[in-house]
Formats: C-alpha cells, sequence, structure tokens
C-alpha cells in the first residue's frame, strides 16, 4: 500500500469545528478522521447500490403489550431467517422493549428488512445501522 498526500483548502471556523470534532472523537491526526469520513462514504456507497456483502444491525423499540406486534416481529423474522445472524432482545421497562437484529446480505436486501421491521405498526423508533464487511476499503 502507498501512501498519497494532498492539500485541503478550507474556512478557518470550518478547520477548528472539525479540529474540536476530532479532538473530541480522540483522532490522532486530521489525516485519519479524514480517511475515517472517506470510508463512511465508501461504505454507503456500497451498500446503497446493494451489489456487495454487508452487514449492519436494525434496532426496534416497541411495546410488548401491543396485541400481536411480537407475533407478527417474530414471524418476519423468520420470513428473513437468511439475512438474519442473530438478535438480542432487552427489556426496557415493565412495557417496552428493545430488539437488535443482526443482519448480513446485500444491501438492498437488508434495507428492505430494516423497512419492513421499522415499519410494522407498533414499533415506536428504528434504526437501521450498516457496514461493510471492509474487503475494499483499507
Amino acid at each position: 500500500m502507498s501512501i498519497k498526500r494532498f492539500g485541503i483548502s478550507l474556512d478557518s471556523s470550518l478547520l477548528e469545528n472539525f479540529d474540536s470534532l476530532i479532538a473530541k472523537k480522540g483522532y490522532a491526526n486530521r489525516s485519519e478522521a479524514i480517511r475515517d469520513l472517506i470510508r463512511d462514504s465508501l461504505v454507503k456507497e456500497e451498500w446503497e447500490y446493494g451489489n456487495r456483502e454487508t452487514v449492519g444491525a436494525i434496532s426496534i423499540v416497541y411495546s410488548h403489550d401491543r396485541r400481536e406486534l411480537t407475533d407478527t416481529l417474530t414471524d418476519l423474522q423468520h420470513h428473513f431467517s437468511k439475512s438474519i445472524v442473530s438478535s438480542l432482545h432487552v427489556h426496557l421497562d415493565a412495557h417496552n422493549c428493545l430488539e437488535v437484529i443482526v443482519v448480513k446480505g446485500k444491501g438492498t436486501d437488508i434495507k428492505n428488512i430494516a423497512d419492513r421491521l421499522i415499519g410494522t405498526k407498533g414499533v415506536m423508533h428504528g434504526k437501521l445501522s450498516l457496514t461493510t464487511l471492509g474487503k475494499h476499503l483499507k
């Protein structure tokens, strides 16, 4: 792997804000922070177009008191069992649950699974977090 150097021109206030952000996040230097931003953009591009294997987590919060919701969510997960690697169920309080579902597959398929689960009537909040297997990132 060869390292290439290049320059970036930024407004001074933008650079100050960036330096503050990377200090909060604990980056050793600007280069590492910029590499992470570039990787993040490449990963997003990779899963949005669905042509490569991706991994991710779907988080949903719902009330287990809602009639038939738990059964519906379980049925959906069984339907997509080829893409679901694992799931974690957490009781948040006497009524609410958090479920984190680990998924692996083509980006478009994973997005479809997330949309179905998050869009299920009774799910209060959901979030899809996708990444890549990293085979094409250095």
